[in-house]
């Protein structure tokens, strides 16, 4: 029996008891008395889970969709997190993903580095920072139900390609709306909540960074320097709720290959994709992913 399917009972231990007419003592094997880990059901603890060709597979298909998604194609990566969430549960897969993201975010940081400032991120920080903490208490709220998780993000995904419907419609009205303060207030607070439920923010904060009408490259020199900083913040929190742990870092490097031929791959594309074609596939990648998160 592997590690992710033995009994968790509700004090967070496992505790082996002795055969009838021995000790009373207990047994307590060395495993995390986390009350939340404690509340996850046993297929949920985030522990190794490639043990087999087919999943090894699938965790490599989820990490070449991360790498592309760090070379400009951020609605994909909405693909990376339905196969590890099916791998490793909803709330568990975004500490097996974490680590991942921030190595991918290292390796295209400096191809991204002379397009884009770092003003627009400090703008967008605050509101991050407080939608990282409702993140962190839907979490808390939804650890009994990981499945409420995917609704929740997909409708934030939904409101943004919502405007950027609104912005073809009503371009005037668009325009003036996405210079006002709350609109960007709005999109950092949205980008929280979504990363720290599901590392799903990608479609949200390149569809608030489409509206505001930047270039391709800008664009992405922005997306950059936003979610390396974002993902080294969410460390921490994810490793306090003993998300991260020896057996995901061991995964982890088992799937590195997948992560750096993503990015090969998206630099290629990307060099010959048009703004305009850009644009479109960012929402089609963008509503695709919603509707399947909240119909899944």
């Amino acid at each position: 029996m592997r590690s992710r399917d033995l009994p968790v009972p509700e004090n967070g231990s496992q505790e082996l008891l002795h055969p009838a007419g021995a000790s009373d003592n207990k047994v307590v094997a060395p495993y995390p008395p986390d009350r939340f880990l404690a509340t996850l059901p046993p297929a949920r603890y985030p522990s190794s889970v490639l043990d087999t060709p087919a999943e090894y597979a699938i965790a490599l298909t989820a990490a070449f969709c991360i790498g592309m998604s760090k070379a400009g194609f951020s609605g994909i990566s909405l693909i990376s997190v339905l196969l590890m969430a099916n791998l490793y549960g909803a709330i568990p897969s975004t500490g097996i993903t974490l680590p991942l993201l921030i190595v991918a975010d290292l390796a295209v940081y400096p191809s991204f580095r002379k397009h884009g400032l770092w003003k627009p991120v400090w703008s967008l920080l605050p509101a991050t920072l407080a939608g990282l903490g409702i993140g962190w208490l839907l979490v808390m709220v939804m650890k009994g139900h990981p499945q409420a998780a995917k609704p929740a993000i997909g409708g934030c995904i939904l409101a943004m390609v919502a405007l950027q419907a609104l912005k073809a419609w009503k371009p005037v009205f668009f325009d003036r709306m996405a210079a006002s303060r709350p609109f960007g207030t709005a999109a950092g607070a949205a980008g929280g909540i979504t990363t720290m439920l599901a590392n799903a923010a990608g479609p949200v904060i390149q569809l608030y960074l489409l509206s505001r009408r930047l270039p391709k490259m800008e664009l992405l020199g922005i997306g950059a320097r936003f979610f390396l900083l974002v993902n080294i913040i969410k460390l921490p929190i994810s490793g306090s709720l003993n998300l991260i742990t020896r057996a995901t870092l061991i995964d982890n490097l088992k799937c590195l290959p997948g992560i750096f031929i993503g990015i090969l791959v998206g630099k290629w594309l990307i060099e010959r994709v048009s703004q305009r074609v850009f644009e479109w596939m960012v929402i089609g990648f963008a509503l695709l992913a919603a509707l399947r998160l909240i119909f899944s």
